[in-house]
C-alpha cells in the first residue's frame, strides 16, 4: 500500500484549526457531518467485522456490481474501496487502484487481492481531496461511499476532477427505501446507525449526486429501494 499526501495531512481540508468539520454548516439526511478523523476511526474499529461479513455483502449486492461495474474500462479508480470487494467484478484487463481513508481497511484488501491476476494498487487517500493529476483514470467507481463521506459533493466532485472528460462514473449507493415501513424504520433508527457506523443510511443517493457538479446520465433501484445504481459522466 502506498500513501501519497501533500504537504498538508490529507484529512486537513475537512477540519478547522479545532478539528471541526468545514462544512459543519451542512447537514445532509438529518445529520451532521463528521470530520474525516472521525470516519476514520470508525472504520478502525470496524475493518476486521466488515471483512468478516462481505460474504454477505456480495450475497446482497454481487448482481448489481456486477452489472454496474462490469462496464467499466481502461485505468479504474476504486473510491472508498474498503476491503477491495468491487475488483473481482471489473473486465479482464482493466487496472485497478484503490483508495480508502482506513489503513485498516486497505490492509485488508491487499490481502484479499494480493493473488489476484489483476494490476492492483492500494493508497490512503482522503476521497475529499485526492492527490491525482486530473484526467487521471478512465472509470471511477464507488460502492455504498456517499453515505460517509463528511461532504459527498465534494468527494463527488473530485472524482469528476480525476476522471477524462470522455470517463464515466458508476456508483452503487443505499439509502432510504421506496417502501413506506422499512423507510420509516430506517428513519427511526438513523440517528443510533449515524452514531455507530458514521452511516446516513436513509439518504437519498440520487439527490446526494445531483447536488454535486457530476451529470447523471442513467440511474436504477433494486432491493425495495434501497439500492441505487448510477451512471453519470464529469460534468
Amino acid at each position: 500500500m502506498d500513501k501519497i499526501t501533500s504537504d498538508e495531512d490529507a484529512t486537513s481540508d475537512s477540519s478547522t484549526d479545532d478539528g471541526s468539520p468545514t462544512v459543519d454548516t451542512r447537514e445532509f439526511a438529518g445529520h451532521p457531518p463528521q470530520s474525516i478523523a472521525d470516519v476514520r476511526e470508525t472504520y478502525r474499529e470496524q475493518a476486521a467485522m466488515i471483512d468478516r461479513m462481505s460474504w454477505l455483502n456480495r450475497l446482497l449486492t454481487g448482481r448489481y456490481r456486477q452489472r454496474l461495474f462490469g462496464a467499466a474500462s481502461g485505468r479504474v479508480l476504486d473510491v472508498a474501496c474498503g476491503v477491495g470487494t468491487n475488483a473481482r467484478y471489473l473486465p479482464a484487463g482493466s487496472e485497478y487502484v484503490g483508495i480508502d481513508i482506513s489503513t485498516e481497511m486497505l490492509a485488508k484488501a491487499e490481502q484479499r487481492l494480493e493473488d489476484h491476476p489483476r494490476e492492483t494498487r492500494f493508497y490512503e487517500m482522503d476521497a475529499q481531496d485526492m492527490k491525482f493529476p486530473n484526467d487521471s483514470f478512465e472509470t471511477v467507481i464507488s460502492s455504498l461511499s456517499t453515505c460517509t463521506f463528511p461532504d459527498p459533493a465534494e468527494a463527488l466532485s473530485e472524482m469528476g476532477r480525476v476522471c477524462t472528460p470522455d470517463g464515466q462514473i458508476l456508483l452503487l449507493e443505499h439509502g432510504r427505501s421506496s417502501v413506506d415501513p422499512i423507510a420509516r424504520f430506517q428513519d427511526w433508527r438513523a440517528d443510533a446507525h449515524f452514531e455507530k457506523h458514521s452511516c446516513r443510511w436513509n439518504q437519498n443517493p440520487l439527490k446526494t449526486v445531483s447536488q454535486s457538479p457530476l451529470t447523471i446520465v442513467e440511474s436504477s433501484t433494486a432491493l425495495l429501494g434501497s439500492v441505487t445504481a448510477i451512471k453519470a459522466r464529469p460534468e
